[in-house]
C-alpha cells in the first residue's frame, strides 16, 4: 500500500475494472494476479518471453482462442488477454457446479501458472489423498505442492494475500471519499 504502489493500481483499475467486468471476475483478484505477475508493470518481460502486467506469452494471447495481439505494446490489450485466457482456464478446466467461485478462480490461477494438465493431476492427487479436488487451500495445493512444489502453491497464496490487500485499501479509500463529501 505504498504511496507508488498505489499509484500503479489507481492508473490502472479502471482497466482491470473493464475486463473483469467482461470476464466475469473479481477485478481485484485479477489486480493481484496482476500484482504478482509483474508488480503492475507492462514493461515487465520474462526470460521465458512472457510480456506486460499479465505477464503471458505473446503466442498464447495470438492463439485463435485468445485471440488478442500487440499485448506487449498495449497495457490494455495485455489485461484483456490475461483475463480472457484466465477465463478460457476457468470454463474449460474448472465448470464442476461443485467448485465454488472463489475456489475455480484459485484454481485458474494455478493452471495460469503450471499449466491445465499439472492443475488436472493436482486435483486427482488431492483426491487420491482423501482431500477435497474442488477447495485449493488445504486440499488440491497439498497435490501441487508434491507435484511442482512450493512455486504454484506460493503463487496462489500471494495473490490470495494481495487480493485481501487491495480489498481493504479499496475499502480505506472509499470511505476517504466519503468523508470528504
Amino acid at each position: 500500500t505504498a504511496e507508488a504502489e498505489m499509484k500503479k493500481f489507481n492508473d490502472l483499475v479502471g482497466l482491470f475494472k473493464k475486463h473483469a467486468g467482461t470476464y466475469d471476475f473479481d477485478y481485484l483478484m485479477l489486480m493481484a494476479q496482476g500484482f504478482q505477475e509483474s508488480q503492475l508493470d507492462q514493461a515487465a518481460r520474462s526470460r521465458a518471453g512472457a510480456v506486460g502486467v499479465m505477464q503471458l506469452l505473446p503466442s498464447t494471447a495470438a492463439d485463435p482462442a485468445v485471440g488478442i495481439r500487440d499485448i506487449d505494446k498495449s497495457v490494455d490489450k495485455n489485461i484483456e488477454a490475461g483475463s480472457k485466457y484466465l477465463r478460457l482456464i476457468s470454463d474449460k478446466y474448472l465448470s464442476d457446479p461443485e467448485i465454488t467461485p472463489v475456489n475455480r478462480t484459485l484454481m485458474s490461477f494455478a493452471a495460469y501458472n503450471a499449466g491445465p494438465g499439472n492443475l488436472r493431476k493436482f486435483r486427482r492427487l488431492a483426491e487420491k489423498s482423501g482431500l477435497d479436488p474442488n477447495v485449493w487451500f488445504g486440499n488440491v495445493e497439498q497435490g501441487a505442492a508434491r507435484i511442482v512444489g512450493r512455486e504454484t502453491v506460493d503463487y496462489v497464496g500471494n495473490i490470495y494475500k494481495y487480493y485481501v490487500v487491495y480489498k481493504l485499501a479499496s475499502q480505506r479509500q472509499a470511505q476517504r471519499a466519503s468523508a470528504a463529501r
